[in-house]
């Protein structure tokens, strides 16, 4: 094998690996689809992008390496083909380019793919101490619908009230306990007085 046919089959194989990466993400094809990172990048101000307790992304990373032999075979095969520079010196400048287009990729991942990620916290999602709204009633024993307002979206599910009483349309709730995808409610009033009886008789 001559430097030529060296440097065009590492452009090959790495053309070839990202487009099957690309491919396998775009699709999410079974056995194909390549992560490009397993954890969390430094983002600047001190955040922290992607999963939590997770290691920051890797800078030799599959993203990285198969643009690296992408630019670096692309550019020694050209150098070689058309051009009468010495072998070092076609090497070092395909390791140059394979570099440099390495990095670019890496600056695209951190920057545009890894920035709004977030670390999920399943305490933001617990619906435990929720206020809502109840928008079906609930009638005596039965089951209504109610609507609330959780990170920063709006979502409604079915509810049943906690003490078995009906709750009219309109009634603000809170919800005391979750389980099998139905919410169990109280009146907010209610549990307002609950909290505030015992607080009027100390201070008297």
């Amino acid at each position: 094998m001559n430097w030529e046919m060296f440097y065009l089959t590492c452009f090959i194989v790495g053309v070839t690996l990202s487009l099957v990466a690309f491919v396998g993400g775009s699709l999410h094809l079974p056995h194909v689809h390549f992560h490009l990172s397993h954890g969390h990048v430094a983002t600047p101000g001190g955040g922290h992008a992607g999963a939590a307790h997770g290691p920051e992304m890797p800078v030799l990373n599959f993203a990285t390496i198969t643009a690296f032999l992408a630019w670096f075979g692309g550019t020694g095969y050209l150098l070689t083909r058309h051009s009468s520079l010495l072998v070092v010196a076609i090497m070092f400048l395909a390791i140059g380019a394979g570099v440099s287009g390495a990095a670019i990729v890496f600056w695209f991942i951190v920057r545009f793919l890894l920035t709004h990620d977030q670390a999920l916290d399943p305490a933001d999602y617990d619906r435990v101490g929720v206020l809502g709204r109840v928008i079906s009633t609930i009638r005596e024993g039965g089951t209504g619908e109610i609507v609330f307002s959780q990170e920063g979206t709006r979502q409604t599910c079915g509810a049943r009230s906690e003490d078995g009483k009906a709750l009219a349309r309109g009634t603000e709730i809170i919800v005391t306990r979750y389980e099998h995808g139905l919410a169990y409610v109280r009146r907010f009033d209610e549990l307002a007085d609950t909290t505030l009886r015992p607080l009027q008789k100390g201070e008297g």
